[in-house]
């Protein structure tokens, strides 16, 4: 029987297709039904520039890396028919140097699904039906709602940028940037005991991440930023914006750090780099995660999260393309999720 596929074949144009999957399935493979997928950045530069971060995509590609599925055939492995599983993305080799130390992220050979770092391109998750290594499957609670199991990656990434921030109980946090990255900061923040304070360009972006446990929000352009100089342990940079990066050198405490989360666009602004030596600021980088996958599950599986309130709008597959246009238009306050069509 054949299901329902998206292909992103050139910048900002999408098309669907009907496929079968394959007879066979690759021994160490699970084969897996689409419950929820979801837009993430990174789909995002590909959706409009066929590229992410100067790599470029040699050939069309089924977009989406954030995704929860259903075991359609386990093929031997230890998980039963229909169950629910999250899935972690990074295929990793399991036996370099980083892998033995527990740094999956920093796998110099690993594969990642919809993206042009890895060649051949492994289609993503925007599709009815795939098969996917079950060693990057995890099982779920029961009754855990996957429109907020396919959080797991996204909040993955933003717990690892809290842990590398070291961020602890009672510390004073500011996330700059309330896109989805920067919600789900706010969401590791206050999971870890911390005060998180927010800035962005949108009132309506700022109330959804006091819906998920930010104490203040500050409107750039409207509210007085000067109240916030060296008021901050930990900034959490997630924007993109070297503005924002101005911001944080400038909102962080003497020896205080900043946590870069997003990937800062390079542009002609300058930055304030002499902030980082008068105030002796100690800047980090994150970049997907390690075993922070494992606690963003458990902190899905705890519902203690209101996802809902950071989710935009539910497309089926055979409207990617409208899901992506909402993205890339900046109308969207928090994730655009990908279901099957009914």
């Amino acid at each position: 029987m054949s299901y329902t596929k998206s292909k992103l074949v050139a910048a900002r144009e999408v098309c669907i297709e009907q496929v079968d999957m394959p007879q066979d399935i690759a021994p160490d493979h699970m084969r897996l039904k689409l419950a929820t997928a979801s837009i993430c950045g990174t789909d995002m530069h590909y959706f409009r520039h066929f590229a992410n971060a100067g790599f470029y995509l040699d050939y069309p590609v089924t977009l989406g890396h954030e995704a929860c599925a259903y075991v359609a055939d386990a093929n031997g492995h230890d998980f039963a028919p229909g169950q629910l599983v999250a899935i972690n993305p990074v295929i990793e080799c399991g036996t370099c140097p980083a892998c033995l130390r527990g740094d999956i992220n920093m796998c110099p050979t690993k594969r990642f699904p919809g993206s042009a770092t890895t060649k051949p391109h492994i289609d993503g998750f925007f599709r009815e039906e795939f098969d996917f290594p079950a060693r990057c499957c995890k099982a779920v609670a029961d009754g855990v709602n996957p429109d907020h199991l396919t959080f797991a990656e996204p909040l993955a990434c933003a717990l690892h940028s809290v842990n590398r921030a070291g961020i602890k109980p009672g510390d004073k946090v500011l996330v700059t940037g309330c896109g989805p990255m920067g919600l789900l900061a706010v969401v590791g923040a206050v999971a870890k005991g911390a005060q998180a304070d927010v800035t962005d360009l949108k009132p309506d972006s700022i109330a959804a991440a006091k819906a998920v446990g930010a104490t203040a929000g500050f409107v750039i352009g409207q509210d007085d930023m000067t109240q916030l100089t060296s008021s901050y342990d930990v900034v959490i940079e997630a924007s993109g914006s070297p503005h924002a990066y101005n911001q944080a050198l400038d909102a962080v405490r003497k020896q205080g750090v900043i946590s870069v989360l997003s990937l800062i666009q390079p542009t002609d602004v300058p930055i304030n780099l002499h902030l980082n030596a008068l105030k002796e600021v100690t800047s980090v980088g994150s970049i997907l995660f390690t075993d922070e996958f494992a606690d963003a599950v458990a902190l899905i599986e705890s519902g203690t999260v209101n996802f809902d309130a950071i989710t935009a709008a539910k497309f089926p597959v055979s409207r990617t393309q409208d899901a992506c246009e909402m993205m890339a238009d900046g109308k969207a306050v928090g994730k655009v999720l990908i279901k099957p069509d009914a």
